[in-house]
């Protein structure tokens, strides 16, 4: 999903040095990939970080992250878009605000051509349909060219939020296998 809501909904847990990541480290590489596609529709990026690892630290899978995401060609992001579905407020929301959510995103995709994209991470869930609905309109008025980027943007902050959850699901100790550990349950 694009929005990607959890501050909360993700665990305490510090995945720097942790089980995750040294799980994700060994992962076959095409286990790897497809994970990473789950954190970023765009097969070129996925097969960049995966091919990086092993990483000794969050901090250097976030940097290899942020890499291959700024290195995305158009094309590589007009695929990694097409992945992505528009962000959603949470269970509980006004059924006002999801109407209005709704027509903006029918509008949105309608002019630029792809899903809304944005990283709502840090904003409390209180705030959330708010920061939602006023970016959404906010960006209407940009053009073409200059909203692709910031989704872009936004697409690369979404796929970092990602890759610490999944470096927290893949922490693990039942040893499920990545399929079954269910990396990204539609959150926003």
């Amino acid at each position: 999903m694009s929005s990607h809501l959890p501050a909360q909904a993700r665990g305490s847990s510090d995945p720097s040095h942790g089980p995750g990541l040294t799980r994700f480290n060994v992962l076959s590489p095409e286990a790897a990939r497809a994970a990473l596609l789950q954190c970023c529709g765009s097969r070129r990026w996925a097969h960049r970080v995966a091919a990086h690892r092993p990483y000794p630290d969050a901090g250097a899978l976030l940097a290899a992250a942020d890499e291959a995401s700024y290195d995305l060609s158009q094309a590589d992001l007009t695929e990694a878009l097409a992945a992505e579905h528009s962000a959603e407020l949470g269970h509980g929301a006004p059924y006002a605000a999801l109407l209005a959510l709704d027509a903006a995103h029918a509008e949105y995709e309608r002019k630029f051509g792809h899903a809304f994209v944005i990283c709502l991470d840090g904003h409390p869930p209180e705030e959330q349909a708010d920061q939602l609905l006023g970016a959404i309109r906010r960006r209407m008025g940009h053009e073409v060219d200059e909203e692709r980027s910031i989704s872009a943007d936004e697409l690369r902050r979404v796929a970092q939020s990602r890759l610490l959850d999944l470096t927290r699901r893949l922490t693990r100790s039942d040893g499920a296998p990545v399929a079954e550990i269910g990396l990204f349950a539609p959150v926003g």
